[in-house]
């Protein structure tokens, strides 16, 4: 199969100049040959056209799970047209792929579990999506293929996660939310998280962070696995983490003021005037809004600063889609200091 050699200085142009002619041969790997790179291309007569060397050589395969954009690229040549545009997002925790079958695709469920085997080697459960259920938004999973648990161990952000999702409340997607807050977060920080579930935020943040943090869960089966989690994490922790079961509206008033408070709020739960009166200097607020009322959204965050007679700057940010036009956000509430 052929190559193309260029100067090591112009590879990543030549690559994606390759990648917009279709020319590039993604199921290779590139190689570095002392100053120079072996790009792969497929064997097409516009490449010796290009101006560049081109040679014949071995290059390694990637892995499966690396040719494949996504689950959709893998099943194209087993579902039709109509059914790939019924493929739900779906989500991989630690070695459990967590994925919603649509009615429509009851009957595709085999090719399905085949698909996330393709693009996910290491996956050893596959899960079906039920509907929340209790106080805790825990799920009902149904599992359809591989080993019966829904335990695992989550890796993210440099830190190990044990989760039970038969249990307690975990979300994968919130991976890059959760570094960016560790990155705001400035060491000697004092950190208020209630709804703390089973601690991703707070592993995160003491991962990177040799701050103070207090959480606070009222799940009790949450609750074990984050005691757990912080063992599980104790040599890879900068910061403290001192971890209160119990519900966030009896143990709050109790607490002192800290410095930033992080509130990843469930779902219908009003915590906007219990966490803002606990933040000093940040407040990271969780909600699920419309896309239509975002306006209102820090309207109310305002009038609750304008009553407790805090002096407030706000931003808003999409998090993540919920369902159509509406949205997981976050705002980042800063409380200026009185002069």
């Amino acid at each position: 199969m052929p190559v193309v050699k260029v100067p090591k200085g112009e590879a990543e142009p030549v690559k994606r100049k390759l990648k917009k002619l279709g020319l590039y041969d993604g199921k290779r790997k590139p190689k570095r040959k002392d100053e120079f790179v072996l790009l792969p291309v497929i064997d097409d007569p516009r490449v010796h056209k290009l101006g560049y060397e081109v040679l014949p050589g071995e290059l390694p395969l990637r892995p499966e799970r690396q040719i494949y954009k996504n689950l959709e690229s893998v099943l194209e040549e087993r579902l039709t047209v109509e059914e790939l545009k019924h493929l739900r997002r779906y989500d991989v925790v630690g070695d459990i792929a967590v994925v919603q079958i649509p009615p429509e695709l009851e009957h595709r469920t085999e090719d399905i579990v085949w698909g996330l085997r393709k693009v996910h080697p290491f996956i050893k459960v596959v899960a079906k999506k039920g509907f929340h259920e209790g106080a805790f938004r825990i799920r009902d999973y149904s599992i359809i293929w591989g080993e019966k648990r829904l335990t695992t161990v989550h890796k993210e952000n440099g830190v190990e996660i044990k989760v039970d999702l038969s249990r307690a409340f975990f979300n994968p997607r919130m991976k890059g939310e959760r570094y960016r807050l560790a990155q705001l977060v400035k060491d000697g920080e004092r950190v208020l998280i209630p709804f703390a579930g089973v601690l991703p935020y707070a592993l995160v943040i003491a991962r990177y962070r040799k701050v103070k943090i207090t959480a606070v869960e009222l799940n009790e089966d949450a609750y074990r696995l984050g005691l757990e989690n912080i063992e599980l994490n104790q040599k890879r922790l900068k910061g403290e983490i001192e971890f209160i079961h119990g519900d966030a509206f009896e143990v709050l008033p109790e607490l002192p003021t800290f410095d930033r408070v992080i509130s990843p709020t469930p779902r219908g739960v009003d915590a906007l005037s219990l966490t803002l009166s606990k933040a000093q200097k940040w407040l990271h607020y969780y909600d699920f809004v419309h896309e239509k009322k975002i306006g209102e959204f820090r309207e109310r965050i305002l009038e609750e600063c304008r009553r407790q007679e805090k002096d407030c700057r706000i931003r808003i940010k999409k998090v993540s889609d919920f369902k159509p036009h509406v949205f997981k956000v976050c705002a980042d509430v800063e409380l200026k200091e009185e002069e």
